[in-house]
């Protein structure tokens, strides 16, 4: 199956190739939008902590790690067309999530890991792009398609969108619109669900109140779609600055609760079974969203050494959110292909409406989560990257010149004692026709 897929897109770019040879060589030369077919491989490493894990009501480890990998092939059809193919996988180990069944035999406790089926999952996603450009390249259409699959959660997606370039180039409109039809396969608390094979409440000793009885009804809706509609206005305002801004839209509808995340009440008893409090109930939050965010992003070319990009973005929902966002990035390069990235984000919100920690709800409201990703918080992030850069592809892997290579490292803290650090490698090949032609690998190869 790999192979065919990628002798398919091989014989797409073959095909590119063969078009452009038919060109009546009289006519006008014309730039092509993408040169030479690109690769590009991309990995990352994320790792987090924290003490407010949802799984468990707001208290509890948040302790997670998460491997991912994207390969991003792009191939041009012919001068004006691009074929880009995005494939990725990503592996996580959750100390929280494991928590969705914490009774594993050792002694159940929200600040430890347990062994269950959820502890570690796998995400896959395909995304399939095109992209169209005019003979005179002001005007750009494009379209995508995408699947992705985990262990609870099946997401589908289609969109596209329109780019319109004036003022000679120097002023871009765009809009994009998306959408994606999601579907949940909800995962319950194992003390609410009789779901579980592996457990029955009454294989164990409940203390504290020992008459547990949870009102639980499963949610009945489990999709959830979500629509968006993007508008951008990009200025070229003099040679040494540009500026972006950027209008996104977003409604949701659905299941927007996640199943499986405790909510403990303040005016029921406290029930145990070891060291884990069982749940009065599980996240319940509306069925729709409406959310708003307003950017802008300005670049300012200092000398060829050292550019400022700054971005700013004000967001709110009609779930009583209101963020800002900030940050600054200064490229500096030093040397002919290198380039150092540091950066600063910060990130502040206010909290949902239905948030409250730890048995703060009481059993009367309607809506209630605990889940601190919907809490007030502020949060600082600080980055640095470097780039490797070679324009002429002077090394090879193969048939493929490398473009460039990026190394990004970043840092992010709340002021609730959560943290993270993120690691992402990427490396650009550029296929590299002077080494072996499209044609001559295909025959190689048998076909």
């Amino acid at each position: 199956m790999k192979k065919s897929g990628i002798v398919v897109l091989l014989l797409i770019s073959t095909l590119g190739f063969a078009q452009n040879k038919s060109v009546d060589s009289t006519k006008v030369y014309k730039k092509r939008v993408l040169e030479s077919s690109e690769i590009d491989f991309i990995t990352s490493y994320y790792l987090q902590d924290g003490r407010n894990a949802a799984v468990s009501g707001g208290i509890g480890t948040e302790e997670l790690s998460d491997f991912t990998s994207n390969l991003v092939v792009s191939v041009p059809l012919n001068d004006d067309d691009i074929l880009t193919v995005d494939a990725g996988i990503s592996a996580y180990s959750s100390a929280s999530s494991s928590n969705i069944n914490p009774f594993d035999g050792d002694n159940a406790d929200p600040f430890l890991a347990s062994s269950g089926a959820s502890s570690s999952d796998v995400w896959y996603n395909f995304t399939g792009s095109y992209n169209h450009s005019s003979d005179n390249r002001n005007n750009i259409w494009d379209a995508r398609l995408s699947v992705s699959i985990e262990f609870d959660y099946t997401s589908f997606g289609f969109g596209g969108g329109y780019t319109k370039l004036f003022n000679e180039k120097n002023t871009e409109a765009s809009v994009h619109a998306n959408v994606f039809l999601d579907s949940w396969s909800p995962r319950y608390p194992v003390e609410l669900s009789s779901a579980s094979r592996s457990f029955s409440i009454d294989d164990y000793t409940i203390t504290g109140n020992s008459d547990y009885n949870p009102t639980f009804q499963p949610f009945s809706n489990k999709s959830r779609n979500s629509y968006s509609l993007g508008f951008g206005l990009s200025q070229v305002l003099s040679k040494n600055l540009q500026t972006l801004f950027a209008l996104d839209l977003v409604f949701q509808q659905g299941l927007l609760s996640t199943p499986y995340q405790r909510i403990y009440f303040s005016d029921i008893e406290d029930s145990f079974i070891e060291d884990f409090q069982l749940a009065d109930a599980i996240e319940l939050l509306p069925d729709t969203r409406l959310k708003v965010a307003l950017g802008n992003r300005m670049s300012y070319y200092i000398n060829e050494y050292i550019v400022l990009r700054s971005f700013y973005r004000y967001y709110f929902d009609d779930w009583g959110i209101i963020s800002h966002t900030a940050s600054l990035e200064i490229p500096v390069k030093f040397a002919d292909k290198f380039t150092l990235y540091p950066s600063y984000r910060y990130y502040s919100q206010t909290a949902a409406d239905y948030f409250a920690p730890y048995e703060k709800h009481v059993s009367t409201e309607r809506f209630y989560t605990s889940d601190y990703d919907l809490s007030g918080f502020y949060a600082n992030q600080y980055g640095f990257g470097i780039t490797y850069t070679d324009i002429f592809t002077n090394s090879h892997i193969w048939i493929f010149g490398l473009k460039s290579i990026d190394l990004k490292l970043n840092y992010y803290e709340r002021d609730t004692g959560f943290n993270a650090l993120f690691i992402v490698g990427g490396f650009k090949f550029v296929l590299d026709d002077r080494k072996k032609s499209i044609p001559k690998l295909l025959n190689k190869i048998g076909f």
